[in-house]
C-alpha cells in the first residue's frame, strides 16, 4: 500500500529554489555601521606602541655601543661592531652586590607583607563575634591606601634611627612590608568573600580548625590573588627608590635603583655603560612581568571588579 503525499505539506518548488538560492556577497552577512573598523583606535595604539617601543630599542642598541663611536654614529643604528665591555664594567662596579641587597629587600619584605595581609583578610571576613573591631582594622588599613609614601618619609627616618636600624637592610624591609600591607588585604579580602560559606560550614561540621580552615580552604582558593599582590609587591618593593634614598648611607647596603642613581652620576659621561646599567637593572622586572602577567592584570581586575 504506497504512503500518499498531503498537498498542504508539499513545499511549492519556487519555495525550494528560494531557499537553496545563496545570499548576495557570497552569504555573509553584512556589516552595519557599528562593527566597521576603528581606524582611528588603532592608530592610536600603533602611535603609541612606537613611543613606548623606541625608547627601549635606543636603550638596548646603545648598551653594546663603544663609547668612542656613540656620538659618532646616529642613534637608532645598531652598532656594527657590537661590544659587551660597558656590561663587564657595570658587573665589575659591584653590580652583584646591589643586585643581592635588591633581592634580600624585596623577598624579605613580600613574603611577610603577603602571609600577613593573607591572615588578616580571612580575619576581617571570618571574623564572626570580632566583627566591629575587624571592621575598624580593616578600615585602618583602608587609610594606609590614601597616605603617600612621600608624606611619611619624615617619620619612618626618626623612627628607623630610634630603633637603631639606619644603613641596614632591616631598615628598608620593615617600612617596604608597611606600605605593601593596605592593598594586599583590599584584594585579600574581596577573593576571601567570594568563596561560599557552604565550604566553611562543611570544613567546621568536619572538626577543622580555623587555622586548618585558613590554609587548606582559603589559601588554595585565593591562590591567583595570593599570587597577584606578590608580584605586585615585587615590582614596586624592586623599583623603591625613596627609602633606600633616605635610610641607606653606606656603599654596600645600596639597592640597584640606588644604585643606578649613583652609577649615573659617576659615569654621566659613559652613556653605554649607563644605559647597560638600566638594561641589566630591568631584565628581572621585564622576567617577572612576563611570568606573572596575565595573573597579574586579571587578579587585579577581579580583585577590585567584585
Amino acid at each position: 500500500m504506497g504512503l500518499t503525499r498531503t498537498p498542504g505539506l508539499e513545499r511549492p518548488p519556487a519555495a525550494k529554489t528560494e531557499a537553496r538560492r545563496p545570499r548576495a556577497g557570497g552569504g555573509r552577512p553584512r556589516r552595519t555601521g557599528g562593527e566597521g573598523r576603528n581606524w582611528l583606535g588603532g592608530i592610536t595604539g600603533w602611535l603609541w606602541l612606537a613611543i613606548v617601543i623606541v625608547p627601549i630599542y635606543w636603550i638596548f642598541i646603545t648598551s653594546f655601543k663603544a663609547q668612542s663611536s656613540y656620538y659618532a654614529t646616529n642613534p637608532l643604528v645598531p652598532p656594527a661592531e657590537p661590544t659587551f665591555d660597558n656590561y663587564k664594567l657595570v658587573v665589575e662596579s659591584d653590580f652583584p652586590l646591589y643586585f643581592l641587597n635588591s633581592l634580600i629587600v624585596t623577598v624579605g619584605a613580600v613574603v611577610p607583607a603577603v602571609l600577613i595581609s593573607f591572615m588578616a583578610a580571612y580575619a576581617i571576613v571570618r571574623g564572626g563575634g570580632a566583627f566591629r573591631f575587624l571592621r575598624g582594622v580593616n578600615a585602618l588599613f583602608l587609610m594606609g591606601l590614601a597616605i603617600p609614601l612621600q608624606a611619611t618619609i619624615i617619620p619612618i627616618y626618626l623612627i628607623i634611627i630610634r630603633m637603631r636600624l639606619y644603613d641596614s637592610l632591616t631598615g628598608l624591609i620593615l617600612p617596604s612590608i608597611a606600605f605593601a600591607i593596605p592593598l594586599s588585604v583590599l584584594v585579600l579580602t574581596n577573593f576571601i568573600r567570594d568563596v561560599p560559606k557552604e565550604l566553611f560550614e562543611s570544613m567546621r561540621i568536619d572538626g577543622a580548625s580555623e587555622f586548618m580552615t585558613l590554609w587548606r580552604l582559603a589559601w588554595p582558593l585565593t591562590l591567583p590573588a595570593v599570587v597577584t599582590v606578590t608580584i605586585y609587591n615585587a615590582l614596586t618593593i624592586w623599583n623603591g627608590f625613596l627609602l633606600p634614598l633616605i635610610l641607606t648611607q653606606s656603599a654596600d647596603k645600596r639597592t640597584l635603583p640606588l644604585a643606578l642613581w649613583t652609577f649615573q652620576g659617576q659615569y654621566s659621561v659613559n652613556v653605554p655603560a649607563v644605559l647597560a646599567s638600566v638594561v641589566l637593572t630591568a631584565l628581572p622586572i621585564l622576567f617577572l612581568y612576563v611570568v606573572g602577567r596575565r595573573q597579574l592584570l586579571s587578579g587585579l581586575t577581579a580583585g577590585f571588579g567584585k
